[in-house]
């Protein structure tokens, strides 16, 4: 029985049914989930009975399993799985996970573990349509441009933060990194362009910080588009994948105090490939630790 697949959104996010996510991979299925991820951005199955070694094999059907995450530890008893935890961080910011390395992974696998009865919600944007409806001029203008990203982000905590998130806020920023990465990123199966950018990025190459920060915002204005967004409402066991290459995301902190956590584990990547060809590179840091190189896409 092949899944069944349920569109979302117009332009992003798809429902998909049908899928024993328990039983041993078929082969015909694993294809039509990375051709729904292709097409989708995003995949969604609910009511999923996985627990976090599940939950990494399910990951791998879509390639190799990085590590946690280049600086923060894997949750215990695990090498893969970071605990997104509302007791030691609150991503309330648009970004691409892990982007300030060389080979950002090409896909995340979120699982719910603890909902809140309200908000909580995970925002994802399509950073292909967001390329799309760039004017022509400034679609010109984002294929010549590269920026730097790093985890040396400038990201203000409240006064009120935790001991807890003021800990995972060193460890997160304690081995710096730098990548170069193209504005515009044609993605390596599907051959869509998109605008890949978010919160790691610190500057675009050859412009001052204040005209990086003017260009950005504009760019970033059409990835968060309300009509680019999934806006996804958490129930318990339910497993969200998107496609990191072509996606941002946002954990949206709208539900007070309540524990929230998800159980993330990501797929290792390609290095991201610009308009005219050329490839990302490292600048600061080495995170082979972290994450292999796909040499092709898989």
């Amino acid at each position: 029985m092949s899944p069944s697949i349920r569109k979302l959104t117009g332009r992003i996010g798809a429902v998909v049914e049908g899928v024993d996510l328990t039983a041993p991979p078929d082969p015909l299925t694993v294809t039509a989930l990375r051709d729904a991820l292709n097409e989708h951005k995003a995949i969604v199955f609910n009511d999923v009975n996985l627990d976090n070694a599940g939950q990494e094999r399910v990951a791998g059907w879509f390639g190799e399993l990085t590590t946690a995450h280049p600086n923060v530890p894997a949750a215990e008893g695990t090498t893969s799985v970071l605990a997104v935890d509302s007791e030691t961080s609150k991503a309330n910011e648009w970004h691409t996970d892990v982007s300030f390395v060389v080979n950002p992974l090409q896909a995340t696998t979120l699982r719910s573990v603890v909902t809140t009865p309200y908000g909580g919600e995970t925002l994802i944007a399509n950073a292909a349509a967001a390329y799309r409806d760039l004017p022509e001029p400034l679609r010109a203008l984002a294929d010549s441009l590269r920026a730097v990203h790093t985890n040396q982000y400038d990201y203000a905590r409240p006064a009120s933060t935790t001991a807890q998130r003021q800990e995972y806020d060193r460890v997160f920023v304690s081995t710096p990194y730098e990548a170069e990465h193209p504005v515009v990123r044609v993605h390596p199966l599907t051959g869509e362009r998109g605008l890949f950018i978010g919160g790691f990025v610190k500057r675009i190459v050859g412009l001052s910080s204040n005209e990086s920060a003017d260009l950005l915002r504009i760019l970033q204005s059409y990835v968060t588009r309300p009509e680019n967004i999934l806006r996804w409402t958490w129930s318990p066991n339910q497993l969200l994948i998107f496609d990191n290459r072509i996606t941002q995301h946002y954990g949206v902190d709208n539900y007070d105090d309540h524990p929230r956590r998800l159980n993330r584990v990501t797929v290792a990547g390609d290095i991201p490939v610009g308009v005219d060809g050329r490839h990302s590179e490292q600048l600061v840091g080495d995170a082979t630790h972290y994450s292999s190189v796909l040499e092709a896409a898989a």
